[in-house]
């Protein structure tokens, strides 16, 4: 199969990325990210979750997040609910898809979430229901679909069992998600051939992480397939709190430079993206995960200099 000619990229950054870090970001600088990845050329950004502020104190600003972007036409926002009550405080924000979750390993989803898997996709039910009847879009995020912290490696029949949970209840995308980053190309072909025989290609996407470096080289491998969309995360933001060591989300830059390599389009513009992971970087005080946005901001004080 010709590798595709386009690809959508989903950022999770604002979300994903910064769900876990241990010093709040302000709300203000949320927001600038979220208009630093629009001007980058981002179309679709995960900007916030509706959840309880005790289990994520870094997400009790999302309302006034979502009320502080500044929205441009053909950009699509997205936010994660756990609940029937996430949903609830989320409608009033005006998200264009909603994300819920599942795990493809029953020990990870009773130590995540304390339900088995089959639990959690009942609780999901009446929350993609009332979203649908809303307008919103649904989308399922599958964790550890390739491998558990608790369990080691997941079977693809074990992805297949929550697509098809997922399909039943009405989830309209599936996101296969290699939570703790230890899948490599022909395991986590294994597990989107599992995805791809309940959903058509445009609505099953990848999320990598990249904790054995083999984020890249399993993009490649589901680009292979024809799939072409993927979630990142600007300047690598977000690590992985169930594997030692982890280096969290693929970068997006990094996906970036490689898609622009292979000729294939995305709308984003790198320099544009370095810019605004090197912003919320400093925000956090820390460099760049990503390779590329480190190289070449390496590059621009001597071409200053020039």
């Amino acid at each position: 199969m010709p590798l595709p000619s386009h690809v959508t990229l989903v950022d999770v950054g604002p979300r994903d990325g910064l769900q876990n870090e241990k010093h709040t970001v302000g709300a203000a600088d949320k927001i600038e990210l979220v208009r630093r990845l629009q001007r980058a050329g981002l179309t679709e950004i995960e900007v916030t979750s509706f959840v309880s502020p005790k289990w994520v104190p870094q997400m009790a600003d999302a309302a006034e997040v979502m009320a502080g972007i500044e929205r441009q036409r053909g950009v699509r926002y997205h936010v994660l609910v756990p609940n029937l009550k996430g949903l609830e405080a989320a409608l009033p924000t005006r998200p264009d898809e909603i994300v819920v979750f599942g795990a493809a390993s029953e020990a990870f989803s009773r130590k995540n979430i304390n339900c088995t898997i089959a639990e959690s996709i009942e609780r999901f039910a009446p929350v993609v229901q009332a979203a649908r009847a809303k307008g919103c879009k649904v989308r399922g995020a599958i964790s550890c679909a390739v491998g558990c912290p608790y369990e080691g490696d997941v079977h693809p029949d074990r992805v297949e069992l929550v697509v098809r949970l997922m399909k039943d209840i009405g989830v309209q995308h599936v996101g296969v998600a290699d939570t703790i980053g230890v899948g490599t190309p022909n395991k986590v072909r294994a597990a989107m051939e599992r995805a791809l025989a309940h959903y058509p290609i445009a609505e099953v996407s990848g999320h990598f992480h990249d904790t054995y470096g083999q984020a890249l080289a399993n993009i490649y491998a589901c680009l292979e397939m024809g799939i072409h969309v993927f979630d990142a995360s600007v300047a690598g933001l977000g690590g992985c709190p169930y594997a030692k060591g982890a280096t969290g989300n693929v970068a997006t830059e990094d996906v970036v430079f490689l898609l622009d390599g292979l000729g294939i389009e995305t709308g984003i513009e790198l320099g544009a993206l370095v810019d605004a992971g090197a912003f919320i970087s400093g925000v956090l005080g820390r460099p760049p995960v990503s390779r590329v946005a480190r190289a070449v901001l390496a590059k621009r004080p001597l071409a200053e200099e020039l």
